[in-house]
């Protein structure tokens, strides 16, 4: 069976346009789906979890920038914006409601490659640091997950929050204040508490912590390079 690089969904009420980038991607080794509506790639999003979407700005009934505005924190998906020559406001506005790169009708078919693979590097980058391995420990934090010498230990959605600020900026000293920032709680005593349940499922001896350890009069700090 061959192995695509990616799944990408093309939006553009263009027949045209739409099969000539379908063919174009096909023949670079991308799967692609297509949709002549944002209502029809709304659909499509519902059941199919795209790597990245293709999306024209001006088309008939909702707008790429109205679907990009409603779905793009839903879905986590990378976006592209394909817009005409004259639409800089749009494409300021695209950007700022949360695409990814936008790219000016006619476009060169090897400059749309060239963006699509620099964005789902990005896009790898970033998922590997939501998994992370140090001496007997893996957390996954996609499943939610730690394990400690084949032992799974589930982690919360408070739990998790934290190990990815930390694990995203390693070694770096994050006071109670900026932990109690990021998870929403006010209390100290209340962070103490999660930072010692992340401790037990991260830790061989939870007591003597080896990675996740407190700097007196600081804060925490996570080591796992």
């Amino acid at each position: 069976m061959k192995k695509f690089e990616a799944h990408i969904l093309v939006v553009d009420d263009d027949d045209g346009i739409r099969e000539l980038v379908k063919q174009y991607l096909n023949q670079n080794n991308f799967l692609v789906s297509t949709a002549n509506s944002a209502e029809d790639a709304l659909e499509k999003i519902q059941v199919i979890k795209f790597d990245l979407i293709i999306l024209d700005i001006m088309m008939p009934g909702k707008s790429g920038l109205e679907f990009t505005i409603e779905n793009k924190k839903k879905i986590n998906t990378p976006i592209i914006l394909l817009t005409a020559k004259g639409e800089a406001s749009e494409r300021v506005k695209g950007l700022e409601v949360g695409a990814d790169d936008y790219l000016p009708k006619p476009f060169e078919p090897k400059e749309l490659i060239l963006r699509i693979k620099n964005i789902l590097n990005k896009t790898q980058i970033n998922a590997k640091k939501r998994m992370v391995s140090f001496g007997n420990i893996e957390i996954n934090l996609n499943k939610h997950l730690i394990i400690k010498n084949n032992e799974e230990f589930k982690i919360n959605s408070t739990e998790k929050t934290i190990l990815e600020v930390m694990i995203n900026s390693p070694g770096k000293t994050f006071s109670r204040e900026e932990i109690g920032n990021i998870i929403k709680l006010d209390k100290e005593r209340s962070i103490d508490v999660v930072i010692t349940r992340l401790r037990k499922k991260i830790e061989i001896d939870p007591k003597n912590p080896k990675y996740l350890q407190t700097l007196r009069g600081e804060g925490y700090v996570l080591w796992i390079e």
